[in-house]
């Protein structure tokens, strides 16, 4: 138990060492800059707008997650922000799988194994719509993520969804119902 803490004291003061060999300048210029994950998330969530009306832009929005199956939780339209959530199932077919191996090869052994596996998630998309700096247009920034909920009940998983295509399609229904608006069609 000794022989432990002097091992991970040890590889504390090391890594201590370490951080410190940076100067303050390095770390207060690496704390503020965005690591190129984040600014290629940012990108694919982004996408401006030529537009100067946020209520047009806010009500396209609104409709696009309707269309998408969203349901309305939230809207903001001050601060320029819509919430919709959508619930769906979230059993793949892989898991369904390896959990009837898993209780194949328990009763093989002449054991039990206990399956657990996902069994819903809720989806939520959260849309934030802001003027350009230079006020010559809007920004709409998207996210979706989903909490996967197993059947325990417990959160198995929780994550940003990172698909390019949904944010695609996304941003091409939005653009089509912004012009429809602008243009009263």
């Amino acid at each position: 138990m000794r022989r432990r803490a002097i091992i991970e004291s040890g590889l504390f003061a090391s890594l201590a060492g370490l951080a410190a060999c940076q100067s303050k300048e390095e770390v207060h210029a690496n704390a503020l800059t965005p690591s190129s994950s984040v600014v290629s998330q940012r990108v694919l969530q982004t996408r401006r707008f030529d537009t100067r009306d946020d209520t047009v832009l806010m009500q396209a929005a609104i409709g696009v997650l309707q269309d998408l199956g969203f349901i309305i939780e939230e809207s903001r339209a001050q601060a320029g922000l819509v919430t919709g959530i959508k619930e769906r199932d979230a059993t793949e077919a892989g898991q369904v799988a390896g959990q009837l191996l898993l209780v194949l090869l328990a009763a093989a052994a002449r054991t039990q194994h206990r399956v657990v596996m996902d069994r819903d998630q809720v989806i939520r998309a959260q849309v934030v719509v802001r003027s350009v700096p230079d006020r010559s247009g809007m920004l709409a920034r998207v996210t979706f993520q989903r909490l996967v909920r197993n059947t325990d009940g417990q959160v198995s998983r929780l994550e940003t969804i990172e698909d390019p295509e949904l944010y695609k399609g996304f941003f091409n229904q939005l653009a089509q119902s912004t012009f429809l608006a602008a243009h009263e069609i």
